[in-house]
């Protein structure tokens, strides 16, 4: 049963013969995708075929060659999976607000269905293709466990602020899944196989990030990765989780951020497992409560992606700080090409221009020092944004989005102890990070030696 809060319809159009379709495009994944199976649900309610649609952009802001490759080989597999559930997949490219309505009139489709995301660039979207359509336009949060619209309506000010909310509706939430059924041998909704490889040559991109091949993409590989990572290291999670050289952490990301795996499963997956308590709650901390906060903050606040956005405190804290001398300054090609006299922010960063990943603490540390290296707070934050999103799989993303907020801008964060530069923004320094793992081991094992 899909529970009622976790849908909305964007108008008031009448429902009309035809099929229902599923526009994919933050969730794509098969299985646990409630977007999906409530598509599904009002194809058998009105019997009509179930179509899925992911609208193809050629290029989007700082996603570069593998970022579409991650995600295009997952594609691939949902093209199969849907083919095997008699379900036809269309692939279009192009802008959504002209493409996606175009197909709707051609199919005559009855209804619309899309996947939920708070940011800008989706909600344009929706709202543009929403006011050309005349059947009606559903959308379904199934990224969050609990529906950002019903964990909270406001802007929330910390985790502390919105945890109980959403402990306050998990037990809800957060169920098992049923499955997407085969439809009926009879669909009369003909789809071709698509070429992928005619995609991959209109993309326009930057093809200097090159894809990876340490993680495979794709729904099967995201359950496989979850499969090891509880078997293998989150019982020991808890202690080890803030170590880059402990690799105790899921390595989950990509496959959340588009969607290739189901937070509510992982979620179900970590509470049935024989974990240690501590540990399970120590990651669903991360997995609900800060996930979840992320998507409330980047909903509630349309300068997310801005220093405009932080608290009045914070830009008070960092204006009075303009002015302060930097020890060190750096171009945006001197970060990026990881040339800092800090070995141990120059190994963070090769680790993200390689790997399309960085650890989680050394994030913070390393967007703290871009605000500490850069003539301003703005011009750090847009350095810190553009590096995470050109860069990182799980780059343009709510997560990222907040985690620079927070680093650089004192989001969900209280006023610290003044320090030249950060002004109240937490202070992180190279020191505290010795104290907290093997610096030397992680620098060296990013090819960058240090004495």
């Amino acid at each position: 049963m899909i529970h009622p809060e976790r849908i909305r319809c964007l108008n008031s159009e009448q429902s009309l013969n035809g099929p229902i379709i599923y526009w994919m495009s933050r969730d794509q994944r098969i299985r646990h995708n409630w977007a999906l199976l409530f598509a599904e649900q009002l194809s058998q309610e009105s019997n009509q075929p179930l179509i899925v649609l992911f609208n193809l952009l050629p290029s989007y802001p700082q996603a570069t060659l593998r970022h579409y490759d991650f995600m295009l080989k997952n594609l691939m597999q949902v093209e199969k999976k849907l083919e095997t559930l008699n379900i036809p997949f269309f692939v279009i490219a192009g802008n959504p607000e002209s493409e996606l309505p175009s197909f709707v009139a051609e199919h005559k489709a009855g209804a619309v269905v899309a996947d939920f995301s708070p940011l800008k660039i989706s909600l344009a979207w929706k709202k543009k293709v929403l006011e050309q359509l005349s059947i009606p336009f559903y959308e379904v949060d199934a990224h969050n466990i609990v529906p950002c619209w019903t964990a909270s309506r406001k802007l929330e000010f910390s985790a502390r602020t919105i945890r109980p909310k959403i402990n306050g509706r998990l037990e809800t939430f957060l169920t098992g899944f049923p499955e997407l059924q085969r439809q009926q041998s009879d669909n009369k909704t003909l789809s071709y196989p698509v070429n992928w490889q005619k995609l991959y040559e209109t993309l326009h991109v930057n093809r200097v990030v090159e894809p990876v091949s340490w993680i495979d993409p794709g729904e099967d590989a995201g359950q496989k990765v979850l499969q090891d990572f509880i078997g293998h290291r989150l019982n020991s999670y808890a202690e080890k989780r803030n170590d880059p050289n402990a690799h105790a952490v899921s390595n989950l990301s990509p496959y959340l951020h588009f969607g290739q795996i189901s937070a509510q499963y992982v979620a179900l997956e970590i509470q049935k497992s024989r974990a240690r308590q501590e540990s399970k709650d120590a990651f669903l901390e991360e997995l609900v409560i800060r996930r979840e906060l992320a998507d409330n903050y980047c909903y509630n606040n349309e300068h997310y992606d801005s220093l405009s956005g932080i608290h009045p405190w914070a830009k008070e804290t960092l204006n009075q700080h303009r002015i302060d001398i930097r020890d060190y300054l750096y171009t945006l090609d001197d970060f990026e090409q990881a040339s800092t006299h800090d070995p141990l922010w120059n190994a963070a960063q090769t680790e993200l221009r390689k790997k399309g990943k960085m650890h989680g603490y050394l994030r913070m540390y390393w967007a703290k020092k871009i605000l500490e290296w850069t003539p301003d707070p703005d011009t750090a934050f847009d350095t810190a944004i553009y590096l995470n999103d050109t860069y990182s799989l799980d780059g343009r993303d709510p997560n990222g989005f907040t985690g620079v907020a927070w680093s650089i801008g004192g989001v969900h964060d209280r006023p610290w102890f003044e320090h030249p530069v950060f002004g109240k923004i937490r202070y992180m320094n190279y020191n505290g990070c010795v104290r907290k793992f093997n610096v030397v081991q992680y620098i060296n094992s990013q090819g960058i030696f240090s004495t």
